[in-house]
Parts: structure tokens; sequence; C-alpha cells
């Protein structure tokens, strides 16, 4: 076989392989962009997206809760620090999910904080240019979260929605980070970087993951070469402004400093 050969031959093992690994499926219902123009209403309900999969995170309707989706179970996350099961029938403008299925793990045994542990992840991943389900479960010496509280018609745009947010820090918590690290190129559609909620081990409390450090914890890591979007074909999303020229500033601003990668 001759130098020319080999070399192909084993860029189809490694292209092979490859695929194996990345063959997951992201569904999300709607758009990050559609949320920062004010789009808070859906028809979509919370059946409709756990029957695509078992994992995720969104929101509920009028922005009332952050969502977890956890172990096929969906949970609202309340302002006031609770969280409760949702209902089948409740509501969402925006949620994402996936069947998660680890593809490799991270063991975090000395305090670790978000961009260092982001940066773990980093080195891990086999291309930044696919989508990737984090689930973190462990204690955290503190972890800074946010809930939205609910709004009323006319709605503000996400960024005036955020700026009455309840935020909280909480001191030795246990619990899961539920979440995705999405492509920069999807900036808009999803939020790019890193997007995470907290759900506690009694499933009792959370909310948006803000800041962070964990000092004992299992992160694992699902890859997803597919994204399949369902966009609403009516009501207010179909005047919405969904490309702002200041888009990823608004972004930055509703969901967290550095929710976008670098």
């Amino acid at each position: 076989m001759t130098e020319h050969h080999a070399a192909a031959d084993r860029f189809r093992r490694w292209a092979a392989k490859l695929t194996a690994h990345h063959t997951g499926e992201v569904y999300q219902s709607s758009t990050i962009s559609a949320l920062l123009d004010g789009v808070y209403d859906s028809d979509v309900t919370v059946a409709d997206i756990l029957r695509h999969g078992d994992f995720g995170l969104g929101t509920f309707n009028r922005l009332d809760g952050e969502m977890v989706i956890l172990d096929g179970v969906c949970y609202r996350l309340r302002a006031d620090g609770s969280a409760t099961e949702a209902s089948s029938s409740d509501r969402t403008p925006f949620a994402a999910v996936t069947r998660f299925r680890p593809d490799f793990e991270i063991r975090i045994r000395t305090p670790t904080g978000k961009v260092d542990l982001m940066r773990s992840i980093d080195e891990r991943l086999v291309s930044t240019n696919l989508i990737y389900a984090i689930r973190m479960t462990g204690h955290f010496a503190t972890l800074h979260i946010r809930t939205v509280m609910a709004q009323t018609p006319p709605y503000p745009p996400l960024t005036k929605a955020t700026e009455g947010q309840a935020e909280t820090v909480i001191d030795h918590a246990t619990g899961t980070l539920v979440g995705f690290r999405t492509p920069d190129f999807e900036q808009g559609i999803a939020v790019a970087g890193y997007h995470l909620h907290f759900l506690d081990s009694e499933r009792t409390g959370g909310g948006h993951v803000l800041d962070f450090v964990v000092d004992d914890g299992r992160v694992e890591v699902s890859a997803a070469s597919e994204l399949h979007l369902s966009l609403p074909t009516s009501g207010a999303f179909l005047k919405a402004d969904l490309a702002a020229p200041d888009m990823s500033d608004q972004i930055r601003r509703s969901e967290g400093g550095d929710a976008v990668a670098d």
C-alpha cells in the first residue's frame, strides 16, 4: 500500500469513528432571537417537547420560570427559588431537548470555577462546530443563579425582562447542571457557548446559572451533529425582528456575561 493510500485509509477510519460518535439530535422549538424580541407565548406544550428527548432546558409562556428537563421529567423553576414538576399541558415559547447519551466524562475533585471548567471541557471536544449537551452532578462551593419573573402583555424585550430577575448566591449546594454548548455560528438560533440551568438534588429548587465553583463533581458530555429546529407558524413570531444588529450584546446582557463562547 502506498503512503497516499495508507493516509487515505487512516482518514476514512477516523471519519467513520467520528460519525459513529456524533449522531445525536437536538430538537429545538423557536429561537433565542424570538425571546429577545418579546415572543413569550406559544402553543407548544411540555408533552410535545418530551416526545423528542429526555434532557434539556428552556422557559415557559410569559417567561414564568426556567425549564429543566432531567431524566425525562420537566421541572419549572420559579422566581421564588422553588422547583416543581411541570404539567404536560404547560406551554413553552422556547425549549431545546436531546436524548442524553454521554460520549465522555470529566471528574472534578478540586475547586473549579465556571470559566476553568468550560476550558477543560473545550479541550476534550472533537470539534467546536458540533452541539454538546452538558450534564454535571456534584457539590458546589458556591452557585450564583437567577430566575426571570413572569411578564404581562405588552411584553418587554428579554433584556428588560431580565433586569428585574431574582438573583441568588447559594453556598454548599448539591445538584445537577443541565445545558448545552452551542457553536458560535448558531448565535441567535440558540445561545452560543455555554447555556446552563441548575436543579438541586432534592429537585425542589434551582435556576439559570450565572456562575459557580464546583469542588466535587462529574461532568458528562453528549455530542449531537443534527439540529431539528421547529419554528412557530402563527402569532407574534411571524412579525418578530430576529436579526437585531446588537443580538450578541443582547444575549450577553440577558443570559449572563460569559454565555458566548470564545
